[in-house]
């Protein structure tokens, strides 16, 4: 009997110990230390250039892995420290997939078109990114945009007549239009629809990111979520955890919710081509100024296009008493500022950014604008509307 007993623990022991061994066979494989990026796309020429473009950063980066398409495809490689977000560009820029990356075997296919028209912008169809667990759930999280766009088309449609007459006024600064068109029950019925709107944008965002609070994920929503930063998002920032904080897009959030002033700094000269090309420096337009508002904007920014004439306002009243203007465009699509330029018909200086200004100014969110003295010297920031013209009126008093 004790045979027996000896006999069956023994089995036991032994088939414990083969289903160690098996166990320890069938254990996940250590994590990648690096990720591979297979592509896999049709409609593209051989040759195709294929960038690794940082995205989520509030600013232009430079690619951090370069291929080229052949036969469909190309392969990407690169360490990460963290999941990061990329746009993988095609051409010249002409054409961009999201990826959210991680250390692990990626694959991404896509059915390209390049258009016809004369910018030959890339579109994509069918895209699907496979092995990125991290993407996986970045699209599962942010799938309530889909809701959010039909809901932005919705509350547009029919206005586009009374939109494009509150346009024209406001390019021309026909302040007394804008009022009138502004009282139009048309109007307001489009302003609360637009309100109502968003808040919900707002309620969205906000829940995301309160969702994630404790992990890398909080700020890297927020970045994504908002487009610039005001003193409005510091709380948001203030509930993370000091993990979330620490991690890469919690320190990229921290700089821009506690930026550093520049106020008491100095402006060096520098020169920006104008719209005929033509190279300015700051030096030029500034002599015999007594101040200069200098005003960092895009025409894809919204509450940029709606402070000009506030800008108009302001320049008509005080040019006269030593007040110039300089205005700086961020976009990156150098015709967008033009067609803009035309519509904006701005009568002061108006430069195009090179990248290297925005970033001296530490630009991170527009508008931005900085009040500059004679000498040089900022000596305010972010003054716009009724803050700029109160200012105006206490330096240009006499």
């Amino acid at each position: 009997m004790n045979t027996i007993k000896f006999k069956i623990a023994g089995l036991c022991i032994c088939l414990l110990t083969i289903s160690g061994i098996a166990q320890k066979k069938k254990a996940a494989p250590p994590a990648a230390a690096s990720y591979t990026i297979e592509g896999n796309i049709k409609g593209l020429e051989d040759g195709t250039a294929v960038k690794l473009i940082p995205g989520a950063t509030h600013s232009s980066e430079p690619a951090v892995a370069e291929s080229t398409i052949k036969d469909g495809k190309f392969t990407l490689t690169g360490k990460l420290k963290e999941p990061r977000f990329f746009y993988v560009a095609f051409g010249n820029n002409k054409g961009f997939i999201q990826v959210l990356v991680e250390n692990s075997k990626i694959k991404l296919s896509a059915e390209g078109t390049v258009s016809e028209g004369e910018d030959k912008r890339i579109n994509f169809k069918n895209e699907v990114v496979s092995g990125s667990k991290s993407h996986d759930y970045y699209k599962k999280e942010t799938a309530f945009r889909k809701e959010l766009e039909k809901d932005y088309q919705e509350y547009h449609k029919g206005t586009e007549k009374v939109s494009e007459a509150y346009g024209k006024a406001r390019v021309a600064g026909n302040k007394k239009a804008m009022d009138s068109i502004g009282n139009t029950p048309e109007w307001k019925s489009f302003e609360a629809k637009e309100k109502a709107f968003f808040d919900k944008v707002a309620s969205s965002s906000k829940n995301l990111i309160s969702k994630h609070k404790d992990t890398w994920w909080g700020p890297f929503f927020m970045m994504i979520q908002y487009s610039y930063f005001t003193p409005d998002q510091k709380p948001e920032f203030e509930q993370f955890s000091e993990a979330a904080k620490k991690s890469y897009y919690g320190q990229l959030v921290d700089k821009e919710v506690n930026p550093k002033s520049l106020i008491g700094t100095s402006v060096s000269n520098f020169a920006l081509n104008d719209k005929e090309g033509k190279p300015l420096s700051v030096k030029e337009i500034v002599a015999r100024k007594k101040y200069i508002l200098i005003d960092f904007w895009a025409s894809w920014c919204a509450p940029c296009r709606k402070e000009i004439p506030n800008l108009k306002t302001a320049y008509s009243e005080y040019a006269s008493k030593g007040f110039e203007i300089l205005s700086i465009s961020i976009d990156s699509d150098q015709k967008a500022w033009l067609k803009a330029l035309g519509q904006e018909n701005m009568q002061w200086p108006n430069l195009y950014d090179d990248d290297k200004v925005s970033k001296a100014f530490n630009v991170k969110a527009i508008p931005a604008t900085y009040l500059v003295d004679s000498k040089g010297v900022i000596i305010s920031d972010n003054l716009r509307g009724a803050a700029l013209e109160e200012k105006l009126k206490e330096l240009l008093k006499s």
